[in-house]
């Protein structure tokens, strides 16, 4: 189950909802929370239901190992178990079949193995469990004496199956105790509209295209088509995961929860690093404090640093050699940018490095969306002219034309652009915004929900890119 299905918003959300609200307690409340999490979870992995649990399990009951001998020696044995456990079981899951594959092929002779099926959220839930021991260990939380708090941080549906990475700290406070707040509430259901507008409305709608473009490959398209083709996946991922990140944000309000953000706009940046600062804020976040910051940081051994998170952050997103491909390749983009490119990009116009930031993110999401290396050397040569392929067709033509509003509207609601309009619309008509507010919001709610209903009862394309991951 997704939250852009019309099985969630019509049918698992309201009786959520109405079964939460009857109860009365706060201890009823998490139960329900945790009993339809655990219902939303095994909608699509009935059998993986058993994992997610014993891994919350053992996650809480090495917390208490590791709290009760923090002081002593055992501290950090405990610690290294733990999160080799859970590392153990993504890899597992995630990484047998491509390890034991470039094995073989590696060594000349076939290594049988039998398929696993990837459970749903297992990068998020184990990397969630990850930060809860390693935080028991630094001391920055006491490890809670229930396993029902345990249970709920990290089968919290919102953020299960593809983030935000939450850290129990963060919501420690608001297991035990939250207040229901109509405010709070409707900022959630408008959180959770506007990422379904973007998910269901833009996101699909430009990836569709996006794919009929993309899918021929080099030899399907023209120079111009490459680049439009590309820029169509760029603006298809932001607004799928970031609308998706904005639905878990949403959902967590409406039962009292406060997320942290995971995106800031992330094309209006000017340079590699201020990229990921804005893109999957938790992922990065996740990175540094537990990877980075404990291998030295800045003062020991910066290149191996920089080299073992952006490995990692490439192989996190996939069993595959373009994704590893992908993850160095920004690695390589910031270390230029610290030894040289910056000091460059500071005597120029702003207008020249974001130039750079939007060409160099293009060129890696060609990385991300062609898991053969081959066909992605042979696009990046078709993008920069070097296939001997036409520079424009008149396929393209008809494509651009069809969907330039989209395209337009898409470009627009990936940066503050259109918050910035319409804040100096309202001044120069000298109009109160919070009445505005008050009355266009929840206009504008019921427009995007009845669009994106009217497309999802319409129409078979609603893939989710982070869904695997």
């Amino acid at each position: 189950m997704v939250f852009s299905s019309l099985i969630f918003l019509y049918l698992y959300l309201p009786i959520l909802l109405i079964v939460y609200f009857v109860a009365k307690s706060i201890t009823y409340r998490n139960w329900v929370l945790i009993l339809f999490s655990l219902a939303f979870y095994a909608w699509g992995e009935p059998v993986m239901i058993g994992l997610l649990i014993i891994c919350a399990l053992v996650g809480y009951q090495f917390a208490l190992l590791i709290e009760k001998y923090r002081h002593t020696q055992l501290a950090k044995p405990l610690l290294f178990t733990s999160v080799t456990i859970n590392i153990v079981i993504l890899c597992y899951f995630k990484y047998t079949g491509f390890l034991l594959d470039n094995l073989s092929s590696w060594l000349h002779v076939s290594i049988p193995y039998h398929e696993v099926a990837l459970p749903i959220g297992i990068s998020f839930f184990t990397f969630e469990i990850i930060c809860y021991t390693a935080d028991v260990y630094k001391g920055a939380l006491k490890a809670p004496k229930s396993p029902m708090q345990m249970l709920l941080y990290v089968s919290f549906f919102p953020h299960l199956i593809a983030g935000p990475i939450i850290r129990f700290v963060d919501i420690e406070e608001q297991i035990r105790r939250r207040m229901f707040s109509l405010s709070l509430f409707s900022e959630g259901i408008n959180r959770f509209i506007i990422g379904l507008g973007k998910k269901v409305i833009l996101a699909n709608n430009i990836g569709e295209v996006a794919s009929n473009v993309l899918d021929g490959g080099a030899a399907g398209t023209s120079v111009l088509g490459a680049w439009f083709g590309i820029a169509l996946f760029a603006l298809q991922i932001y607004f799928d995961f970031s609308g998706y990140s904005d639905m878990a944000i949403g959902l967590g309000k409406m039962f009292g929860f406060t997320l942290r953000e995971n995106f800031n706009y992330p094309y209006i940046s000017r340079s590699a690093s201020d990229f990921w600062r804005r893109w999957n804020i938790s992922l990065g976040g996740f990175f540094r404090d537990y990877v980075y910051i404990p291998l030295g940081g800045n003062k020991r051994m910066y290149l191996r640093n920089l080299f073992v998170v952006w490995f990692l952050t490439g192989f996190w997103h996939g069993a595959s050699w373009n994704f590893i491909v992908w993850g160095l390749y920004f690695g390589l983009l910031i270390y230029l940018e610290r030894i040289a490119l910056d000091r460059v990009f500071r005597v120029l116009p702003a207008a020249v490095s974001h130039l750079y930031l939007l060409v160099a993110m293009l060129v890696g999401w060609v990385w991300f969306y062609f898991t053969d290396l081959a066909e992605g050397v042979r696009f990046l040569g078709l993008m920069f002219g070097l296939s001997g392929a036409a520079w424009t067709t008149m396929e393209l033509g008809i494509v651009f034309r069809s969907q330039k509003v989209i395209f337009a509207v898409a470009i627009m609601a990936s940066t503050p652009l259109a918050g910035w309009l319409i804040t100096a619309a309202l001044r120069r008509l000298r109009l109160n915004p919070l009445a505005i507010r008050e009355v266009a919001v929840p206009v504008l709610n019921l427009v995007i929900l009845a669009a994106a209903t009217a497309l999802l009862v319409g129409s078979t394309y609603n893939p989710f890119l982070y869904f695997r991951f």
